[in-house]
């Protein structure tokens, strides 16, 4: 039955990645979606298999054409850089077509008022575009990472790479009705190359985040952790303090540094020097990420230094970190080769409706970006900052100038320093361990901001959005 029988105005929306992938756009598209629901009909176009149900939003799955095996074959070979020379711009380019095939019926079905896509991977974007063309309807396209944003993409296989990614994403600003971006600094850099009547086309609307709660969500928060590698793996060789006796840092999502690690303690061979040397091959570069300081190594070395210095602590202080992808093995090795294994432990992916339990467990929240080594700023905001700010928990922010450090800058409760400033680190951690295995833990009052944060005012910010460009398309 066609959904325009409810009475109600339709969205048709295109979201490769979706709940309960724990990717930020796929928590994004999910939460703005749930709530624009109340008022809309909203049907969801995904590459997601078996996607979280839901009463409110109609979620169809359309699979990907893409060549599995031979892109298996090729990385099994070492070879995966022909397919990022080849494969463009992304990988979810084979879901192209099938989406559109689909969203078509789709359309017929449902007669929306709009097409939304929710990127990244920037391949949807395309799927969208054809389909506003075919059918005359409002694009709205949602940029959660601009293309061009030099902390997302430092490099490029080559030069001709960049500038197609230019293009592409001028070609979305050109083609849309409205544009989604969820950092100031990527909006403006984008505004800068695009003439006046495009601009007006271009939106704000950042990452929201749901208040952590202490309670049955922290205790499901720890159920969901998964088995440890790091630290607590040693949990059945010593008794660990209780709670109330440990001092616990917390860090979620995944870091990019493990292998800068053990680079940096293991010398090349010459095969690794030569498939180095093929993966660079031109390579163009347009910034330098230290991806060593997206790790433990910084913090943990920070703890051990409060541990030398506070012998009592010895065992009551560890940073946990949530949500990494990669094996144990691997996690084990770049632990072991910074030497802060015994201060630091690593846990699996988690479900993101668990995540406001672990951060209302924890007695500090950690945040790190990789430094900048040119020290330009950067564009990037990390949805965990928001996720942090939804909580009372002090918050130690280890970034490089640009927008996460502007937009943390004068929060209430929020320790600011650079990636790589170990002293830094140790006086906020002697300072929040203190008061803590004190008796007197920190809290911080962000109620008004967290009003900001929700995803009530953010699918508002949202849906304001949508309707410009739809007024924009009658006009």
């Amino acid at each position: 039955m066609a959904r325009e029988a409810v009475g109600r105005p339709a969205l048709l929306c295109i979201s490769p990645s979706f709940a309960p992938e724990t990717t930020p756009t796929a928590i994004r598209a999910s939460k703005l979606l749930e709530r624009l629901s109340a008022t809309w009909e909203v049907t969801v176009m995904t590459a997601t298999q078996a996607p979280r149900p839901s009463e409110h939003v109609r979620v169809e799955v359309v699979r990907s054409r893409r060549p599995r095996r031979l892109l298996a074959l090729l990385a099994r070979l070492r070879l995966s850089k022909l397919a990022e020379l080849f494969v463009w711009p992304d990988e979810s380019i084979f879901w192209v077509a099938p989406a559109i095939l689909a969203a078509r019926r789709i359309v017929r079905e449902t007669r929306p008022e709009a097409i939304v896509v929710f990127m990244m991977p920037y391949s949807g974007g395309l799927a969208g575009v054809a389909l506003s063309r075919l059918t005359g309807l409002p694009l709205i396209l949602n940029l959660d990472d601009s293309p061009t944003c030099t902390d997302m993409h430092p490099h490029f296989p080559t030069r001709l790479h960049f500038h197609l990614a230019r293009a592409l994403e001028d070609f979305y600003v050109r083609r849309a009705d409205a544009v989604v971006y969820v950092s100031q600094t990527n909006l403006d850099a984008v505004a800068s190359r695009q003439p006046e009547r495009e601009r007006e086309k271009l939106h704000l609307v950042r990452y929201g985040a749901e208040r952590a709660e202490a309670g049955h969500a922290a205790q499901a928060g720890r159920a969901a952790a998964g088995a440890p590698t790091g630290a607590d793996a040693h949990a059945d060789a010593e008794a660990q303090p209780s709670p109330s006796e440990r001092f616990e840092i917390a860090y979620v999502g995944a870091m990019s540094g493990w292998w800068s690690l053990l680079d940096a303690q293991t010398p090349a061979g010459p095969l690794e020097r030569l498939y180095g040397a093929w993966t660079r091959l031109g390579r163009y570069q347009l910034a330098t990420l230290d991806q060593r300081t997206s790790s433990p190594a910084v913090i943990g070395k920070a703890m051990l230094d409060a541990i030398a210095a506070h012998p009592a602590w010895a065992g009551r202080i560890g940073l946990s970190v949530y949500g990494n992808p990669y094996q144990a093995a691997l996690i084990e090795r770049a632990l072991a080769s910074a030497g802060v294994e015994r201060v630091v432990s690593v846990h699996g992916p988690v479900p993101h409706d668990q995540v406001p339990g672990i951060l209302a467990r924890a007695d500090l929240l950690f945040i790190t970006l990789p430094k900048r080594l040119d020290g330009s700023p950067g564009g990037r905001i990390s949805a965990k900052t928001y996720e942090y700010l939804a909580t009372d928990r002090p918050i130690l922010a280890a970034v490089p100038a640009g927008e996460n450090w502007d937009y943390l800058e004068g929060k209430p409760g929020v320790w600011l320093l650079a990636p790589d400033d170990r002293e830094a680190m140790l006086q906020a951690i002697v300072e929040l361990a203190a008061a803590k295995l004190a008796g007197r833990p920190l809290r911080f009052d962000r109620g008004e901001l967290q009003r900001e944060l929700s995803y009530e005012t953010r699918a508002k910010q949202f849906a304001a959005a949508i309707n410009a460009g739809i007024a924009r398309r009658a006009r």
